[in-house]
């Protein structure tokens, strides 16, 4: 049979009748060898995983519903729905399963609800053929009673039939009690059946069961027979832990029992899942399904019922914030809004949405700007956390806060302060909460989740905020272990400068490198802030000087940082490269690296690869003019000699540009020699330069040479020698482009491109009209 895709969602139908929404993927039809027959499968369109593997039973009734919709049931609590995108992928799906069935594609149900004879007939068979029948139960059928809950696993029909079974004869209180009884007369071998026992009920995965085994009454009983794994020597002491060792915290008494009970179940549950049962195998994943679901729905329970108690709520915060609370009751209180923000998870979007703004609405971040302060290492976490939720959950609504606060307390307080201060100051080796912290920055200061309203935009203000109040404390720990440098120009050039001030502690190192990829983000999505900002501070060389450091990642991400920069090319960072100079530190770096195959020698030969590939002129002149004799001799690559070919490129097409603008004395024509001699009346020419804008600094002097011309008579036409032409002297950075020149007055007999500039100082006689306004030296314009 073909394998036909089709978009679909996958849904089951959960503990509340409610369906979930499993994902979305492409179902096909495919034989199966493993299940030994035509199955449906769906595949996640995002990574391919497989969503659902489900064999067409010859007996499942499918029903189609709605053109677009397929809806079976695998057991009593186990309904699937496949909803398609399309009704022509519905149509085919459906076809297959009929034609598995032996069904007319026409009906909406696979199972012919008039043929009630056959179906009872089907019916029939598993009560005669897979009838449980349990043993009595007593202490001497535990094996008995252990081998046939052991013996079902393998087949759903028997799971069903056992699990109702000890449903309707009250079986697993009377097994409950034959485990005291074992354990008063120490009866290890009954313990031990009854340890298979209760864990084959658990991978029964009954909801109605677990009903009766986690209920008040049963729970440690059943946490007891799972102590005796007759893998171990010695029995755990689960119990033991349960009641002594966990201790239920009440910050503020919980007055409602029903929500004490659920809390208590909760955890048991979940420490029974967690600590007691062993990790389940390949074939074990899906029985203990239902266990999560319970634990699942009883989270969010809780999390409903504790958002309804506003005086609780209330109560929390005010406590949390009141100055007079005690170091350890604050501790408890902060630790339980972070349990509380964790069971939020399991919130649908539109239940959480509302559960974080009533903590916005009671003041959890002026909360946790007062705890992330204190010197607990515990509450500081806790803190850390909880402000996790927050900016994952929005960001904007953080940022809005933060923005409040300038008008009301010192820089030194404010939040995002407060949360880099701790970023810089994790004491831990590894800096875990570092690293968390540099990610929820980038969070917030990331232009793609700031929001542009109607009166505002969030973009401008809040990064114009950040870059005022809150740079120059992230920034600090990286210009104090680079102050040094501003001296560095003081030292012999030359000389490998290894900085006696660059942090080799490996602590420092990995903070300078979180920074760095704090502000290389900023580089990349900043732009004018984040450009001001370097420019003011001259913030690329300070960074440059951690290329000496003995930490390879650390000179990385100065280089990185470089990178993008160059990357963006952007004219204003690259005059200020050049105008600093600072690509010294990186060719000292190469060239300290010496003849080593690394990382570092592959990034920096990327740099001028780049900046070759990508023909950034004004970086090719700096680089070929200054480093060229330093780098000439590294042939591995053909980089350096590609920039220098670039360089040659350019400065013969300059060459060329400029000849097509040279003139030769020869080539005036008579009109214009007239309009140089009335210029000229009785006073001797005088040398001409050409004159450059700053912008094309690096064109030729002394371009044109005017000769003495002699006066004939008053009313005469005067008649001058034409100014030789000599020849264009390039001056010694010259790359230019173009070559600037000047307007000449308004005269029809003007047939030149380009003429010098010619300034008569003496010439006092001229009328003073509008053409005087007009002179060539206030009208400068490019040649054609």
């Amino acid at each position: 049979m073909s394998d036909t895709r089709r978009r679909v969602k996958v849904y089951t139908l959960n503990e509340d009748r409610q369906w979930d929404d499993r994902g979305t993927g492409h179902v096909s039809s495919t034989f199966v060898e493993r299940l030994k027959g035509i199955s449906l499968l769906v595949r996640a369109e995002s990574d391919g995983s497989l969503l659902l593997e489900s064999k067409i039973s010859p007996n499942t009734a499918y029903q189609k519903q709605q053109d677009t919709l397929i809806v079976w049931s695998e057991a009593d609590n186990y309904d699937l729905a496949l909803s398609f995108q399309e009704k022509a992928g519905c149509d085919e799906i459906w076809e297959k399963i009929c034609q598995v069935q032996g069904k007319d594609p026409a009906l909406d149900i696979t199972q012919d609800p008039i043929d009630e004879s056959e179906e009872d007939h089907f019916e029939e068979i598993p009560e005669t053929t897979h009838l449980v029948e349990l043993p009595p139960c007593e202490l001497g059928r535990l094996e008995e009673i252990a081998d046939l809950v052991t013996s079902v696993l393998s087949s759903p029909i028997r799971r069903e039939k056992l699990a109702l079974a000890l449903m309707s004869e009250g079986y697993i209180k009377k097994l409950l009690g034959l485990f005291r009884v074992c354990e008063d007369l120490d009866n290890r071998e009954g313990l031990h059946h009854l340890y298979e026992i209760v864990r084959g009920v658990l991978f029964l995965n009954k909801a109605a069961l677990f009903e009766v085994m986690f209920s008040d009454d049963c729970i440690m009983d059943v946490v007891g027979c799972l102590e005796y794994d007759p893998a171990l020597v010695q029995p755990k002491r689960h119990r033991e832990f349960l009641t002594k060792t966990a201790k239920f915290k009440e910050v503020i008494p919980i007055t409602d029992s029903e929500l004490r009970q659920k809390i208590h179940q909760t955890y048991r549950v979940q420490y029974i899942q967690d600590i007691i049962l062993p990790t389940p195998s390949v074939f074990e994943e899906n029985f203990l399904s239902t266990l999560t679901s319970f634990i699942f729905f009883n989270k969010v329970e809780i999390v409903s019922m504790l958002q309804e108690d506003e005086k609780f709520l209330t109560e929390v915060f005010a406590q949390l914030t009141d100055e007079a609370t005690e170091e350890s009751k604050r501790r408890e209180l902060v630790n339980f809004v972070k349990e509380f923000c964790a069971f939020s998870q399991t919130l649908q979007p539109q239940n959480r949405d509302a559960f974080y703004k009533t903590l916005a609405n009671l003041g959890i971040l002026p909360a946790l700007e007062i705890v992330m302060g204190m010197d607990d290492l515990q509450v500081r976490a806790a803190a850390i956390d909880i402000f996790s939720y927050l900016v994952e959950f929005s960001p904007s609504m953080v940022r809005e806060f933060v923005m409040q606060e300038p008008q009301q307390t010192e820089d030194d307080v404010l939040l995002i302060n407060v949360v880099i201060k701790q970023m810089i100051c994790d004491s831990d080796p590894e800096l875990g909460g570092a690293v968390q912290l540099m990610g929820l920055l980038r969070t917030l200061i990331d232009p793609e989740n700031m929001l542009a309203s109607t009166n505002k935009t969030e973009k401008t203000e809040f990064l114009s905020f950040f870059y005022k109040y809150c740079m120059h404390v992230l920034t600090a720990p990286l210009l104090a272990n680079t102050a040094h440098d501003k001296n560095s120009k003081d030292q012999s050039e030359g000389s490998a400068k290894i900085n006696p001030v660059c942090p080799d502690n490996f602590q420092t190192a990995q903070l300078l490198a979180l920074i760095l990829e704090l502000l290389t983000f900023c580089v990349e999505h900043h732009t004018y802030h984040i450009k001001t900002y370097i420019m003011n501070k001259d913030l690329l060389r300070r960074v440059l000087v951690l290329m000496n450091s003995k930490h390879t990642f650390l000179a990385l991400c100065a280089l990185r940082f470089m990178r993008r920069i160059i990357g963006l090319k952007d004219e204003y960072y690259n005059r200020y490269i050049i105008k600093g100079n600072l690509f010294e530190p990186v060719i000292n770096a190469l060239l300290d690296n010496g003849t080593r195959y690394n990382l570092l020698n592959s990034a920096i030969i990327e740099l001028f690869e780049f900046i070759k590939v990508e023909d950034i002129k004004s970086l090719i002149a700096h680089i070929v003019d200054n480093f060229y004799k330093a780098l000439e001799s590294i042939e591995y690559v053909q980089t350096f000699k590609g920039l220098k070919g670039r360089y040659e490129q350019e400065k013969d097409r300059q060459s060329q540009k400029l000849s097509r603008y040279r003139r030769d004395a020869r080539s005036l024509d008579e009109d214009e020699e007239l309009w140089f001699n009335d210029d000229e009346e009785d006073e001797d020419g005088e040398a001409v330069e050409r004159r450059m804008d700053e912008e094309f600094s690096d064109s030729y002097e002394k371009f044109m040479e005017a000769k003495k011309g002699a006066a004939n008579g008053a009313n005469s036409a005067k008649s001058a020698p034409i100014p030789a032409a000599s020849p264009a002297v390039p001056s010694n950075n010259s790359s230019s482009s173009s070559v600037k020149t000047v307007a000449l007055p308004a005269t029809p007999v003007v047939k030149t491109a380009l003429v010098g500039l010619v300034d008569y100082p003496d010439d006092e006689d001229e009328e003073e009209d509008d053409e005087e306004d007009e002179s060539p030296r206030k009208r400068p314009r490019l040649s054609s």
